[in-house]
């Protein structure tokens, strides 16, 4: 399998933002490459800072079509596959958890770093109904706020930044999802208040 990452690092350097898209799409998709997509783009921008959006949007727009393709097999009858591959109380809880809060449910982990679980929301959201619009928008979010947010970090500190992603990520991830936790409840107590107004 290290041979294999490692090929597919060769691949997309030597394309550039094509090859992370591949990358991307191959990670949100049907394969699982822990942190190469994060280490690629900060690696790409340092050696060409001014192609950073270029490479951010790539990152993100593979993201969205691996996550896609999960999706539509989550519609297409995702259910004994998910019940397969996890215990069916937990897959019982996350998808309590996607039918409760939405698109939250899948946004907040799309800016967790690995190992936290990721796939297993895209598929139980494809399960659960949520319409496929709304389900690109929160990747879309989630992934422009995570790849945006690298590309700034390899641009303010060149090679630093891949050792501050290794020390510091998951520290960072953790924050913007308790910090937009926060915002939604805020928004759910707010919404709440003004409904009781409204009566």
């Amino acid at each position: 399998m290290s041979t294999f990452v490692g090929r597919v690092q060769s691949l997309a350097l030597a394309f550039g933002a094509p090859g992370l898209f591949l990358v991307t799409f191959l990670d949100s998709s049907f394969l699982s490459l822990p942190e190469v997509t994060d280490l690629l783009l900060v690696w790409m921008v340092i050696q060409h800072k001014n192609r950073m959006p270029f490479y951010a949007t790539s990152a993100i727009v593979g993201s969205i079509a691996g996550c896609l393709a999960l999706y539509f097999i989550g519609r297409k009858g995702g259910d004994a596959l998910v019940r397969s591959r996890f215990k069916s109380g937990t897959v019982d809880r996350a998808l309590g958890t996607i039918q409760r809060y939405g698109v939250v449910a899948v946004l907040i982990p799309s800016l967790l770093p690995p190992p936290a679980p990721f796939k297993i929301f895209v598929l139980l959201a494809g399960i659960a109904g949520i319409t496929a619009g709304r389900f690109a928008l929160a990747i879309t979010i989630g992934r422009a706020i995570r790849y945006f947010g690298e590309g700034f970090l390899a641009i303010r500190y060149g090679d630093r930044a891949i050792d501050y992603l290794r020390t510091h990520g998951r520290n960072v991830s953790l924050a913007l999802v308790t910090l937009l936790a926060i915002a939604f409840a805020g928004y759910v107590l707010w919404s709440k208040a003004q409904r009781r107004r409204g009566r």
